[in-house]
């Protein structure tokens, strides 16, 4: 990644899951339930599906930049985003582990004030509504890009170009901030995007700066 320059920066597009917030308990149900939901299409054992799932997660890995997402690995084992995320929407709880960091909330409300901001997360509308609500979040972002769109998880090149049309700049003054390189913030750079990458709430609140330059 190059050195972040704040100067021309019109926009920021958050990932949410890892980004706005950072729950290891929370993600690790995730993984979790999607484990489960591979178990009954594949009429395995839970445990059997996470075998077959590792399995596909090593062998991408080996063939690909980074480490796969979970969707990429359920859709890779015949599984669809649709019925994954339906299964999630019944099943997972985020209240029951996420808190709300007023550090968050208050960074956010002072970017707002200079930029447009955005998410962008491979989560589904419901349980990204939720969450954002829960953290204190809501009505902070002008748009809020979901996995819902085109079912076509990141990194997805064409879904990148229709946000960064909505947003009206330049690729060069639109800012993506996202925990993992090779998923959030690769194709944003490759295509002209200032990134930055945030994997705790410290590092993601050192993006004050912009607020103050």
């Amino acid at each position: 990644m190059q050195p972040l320059k704040t100067t021309d920066i019109r926009a920021i597009v958050f990932d949410l899951d890892g980004t706005l917030y950072v729950c290891d308990e929370f993600a690790a149900s995730i993984k979790y339930e999607a484990t489960v939901y591979m178990a009954g299409l594949l009429s395995v054992s839970v445990t059997e599906a996470g075998i077959r799932m590792n399995e596909v997660r090593s062998r991408l890995t080996e063939q690909g930049e980074s480490e796969p997402t979970l969707s990429i690995v359920c859709c890779t084992l015949g599984g669809s985003l649709p019925g994954m995320h339906a299964h999630f929407e019944r099943q997972l709880n985020p209240e029951s582990y996420l808190l709300r960091d007023n550090r968050v909330i208050d960074l956010l409300k002072k970017l707002q004030k200079h930029f447009d901001l955005y998410i962008y997360t491979n989560n589904n509308r419901v349980l990204a509504a939720r969450i954002i609500d829960y953290l204190g979040l809501s009505n902070l972002f002008s748009h809020i890009f979901t996995i819902e769109d085109n079912w076509r998880p990141k990194p997805d090149e064409e879904k990148l170009g229709q946000i960064i049309k909505l947003s009206g700049y330049q690729p060069s003054e639109v800012l993506f901030v996202g925990d993992r390189y090779g998923v959030d913030l690769r194709l944003p750079e490759q295509l002209g995007c200032p990134v930055f990458l945030s994997q705790s709430i410290e590092q993601l609140s050192r993006l004050i700066k912009l607020a103050t330059n």
